[in-house]
């Protein structure tokens, strides 16, 4: 975000992390805030108490750079409370803020970047046993809205089903899935500008992260294994098809799928079994930190034109998972999604999993709640009879109990609208 925006006059708008963080700076010397670029990390520790009012510097500053490369505990000098940012850019950098927290533990530092592969394997190596993560994600529909964070995780955890009623009606939710939910879109006054927008994020993603990140022997075979993955969001992964029909190799498609979900561009969701080694031995489904970059991928320039493809399911799904992975953020520890799909064919389209505690979710695009689309809920119930709730999130704008234990709810309620 950007204080100088030309629309009318910028606001900052409050994240729902901004909580956590706070607890996470009073109790812990270290604190490392990552997510992805343009996720507005920078303008979180800038605005958020109490780190709004220590000591910012960022690494993107050639005059800070230097100074850390070559004498980096200048960069604290004077003060206990420092926000360093790009913080991953000078490696040795981490074993200076270890020295200086096991001198003195008063010292608090917050450490932020985006690029996954370079800061937390390093902060693994030097802050183990000092640090606490915190992921920052894509903007939420309530917190673009000023609204604070909903407790609805933790009431359906508690097996509690909100009251049926009518609730404010959402923005379109394809709509608002090709302008995306990064910061700086929030801003633009039109989806053929988002579009604008996320042509730029792509280049940028490609020709500054990728090159800090990994050697990639060819831009334009990544940036075509980008768009074939889009197209296959919410699906079972199948890296071998996704080998054949960008003209690369399998192992090609493996690293490229792990840079993007190492700079948090890309989720990979595991299966849900009872057996954790099932879980492993079981292929992930596919989905994006942003529907925005999916949409784009894809191919898709207006909500009308996505209507109309078979793709609006799974961009609509995205677009829950997004919300729920930053509700999942929040709960402590944080909650793990799953998708569950029998052999037969039966599927839930995300499992949370909290401690022993679970929640089942099916997304459906559609304004109306049918008995018939809590089919897979149910059996999951079956199978799974300690499961707290299942919940059908669709597009209308009422909370209805279809069951003892199943509920559907309109997906701005997730969004905290």
């Amino acid at each position: 975000m950007n204080e100088n925006h030309p629309s009318s006059k910028w606001i900052y708008k409050r994240r729902w992390l901004e909580g956590r963080l706070a607890d996470a700076v009073r109790t812990h010397p270290v604190t490392i805030v990552t997510g992805a670029r343009q996720v507005g990390k920078s303008t979180l520790l800038r605005h958020a108490e109490p780190v709004a009012r220590w000591r910012y510097l960022s690494l993107d500053d050639l005059d800070v750079l230097a100074l850390a490369e070559e004498s980096p505990e200048e960069l604290w000098a004077g003060t206990d409370t420092v926000v360093i940012d790009e913080a991953q850019r000078i490696p040795s950098l981490f074993l200076a803020v270890k020295k200086a927290v096991d001198r003195e533990r008063k010292r608090r530092f917050v450490l932020s970047g985006s690029a996954n592969l370079l800061l937390l394997h390093r902060v693994s190596e030097s802050l183990a046993g000092r640090a606490v993560y915190l992921v920052l994600g894509p903007m939420t529909l309530g917190e673009r809205s000023g609204k604070p964070a909903p407790d609805i995780l933790r009431r359906l955890l508690r097996g509690s089903i909100p009251d049926e009623g009518k609730v404010p009606p959402a923005p379109d939710p394809l709509g608002s899935a090709i302008v995306g939910f990064m910061p700086a879109t929030m801003w633009l006054p039109s989806q053929e500008a988002a579009i604008d927008w996320w042509s730029g994020y792509v280049m940028t993603y490609l020709e500054r992260d990728l090159r800090d990140l990994s050697q990639v022997a060819s831009l334009s075979d990544f940036r075509r294994v980008m768009e074939i993955t889009a197209l296959r969001t919410g699906r079972i992964l199948n890296q071998t098809e996704v080998a054949r029909d960008a003209g690369v190799s399998q192992p090609t498609v493996h690293r490229y799928l792990n840079l993007l979900e190492i700079s948090f561009l890309l989720h990979r969701l595991p299966a849900y079994a009872v057996s954790r080694t099932k879980r492993l031995i079981k292929s992930p489904k596919i989905y994006w930190a942003d529907p925005g970059l999916a949409t784009f991928l894809m191919g898709h320039y207006s909500a009308g034109e996505l209507r109309e493809s078979r793709e609006a399911g799974p961009v609509f799904e995205n677009l829950v998972l997004l919300h729920l992975r930053v509700l999942a953020e929040l709960l402590r520890p944080p909650a793990r999604l799953h998708y569950w799909r029998t052999v037969t064919g039966a599927e839930v389209d995300f499992v949370l999993e909290w401690g022993r505690s679970l929640l089942a979710f099916e997304v459906k695009l559609g304004r109306t709640a049918r008995h018939q689309d809590a089919k897979s809920l149910r059996l999951f119930l079956s199978e799974y009879p300690g499961c707290a709730l299942g919940v059908l999130v669709y597009c209308g704008d009422e909370i209805v109990r279809l069951g003892e234990k199943i509920v559907a709810l309109p997906w701005q309620v997730l969004a905290g609208f």
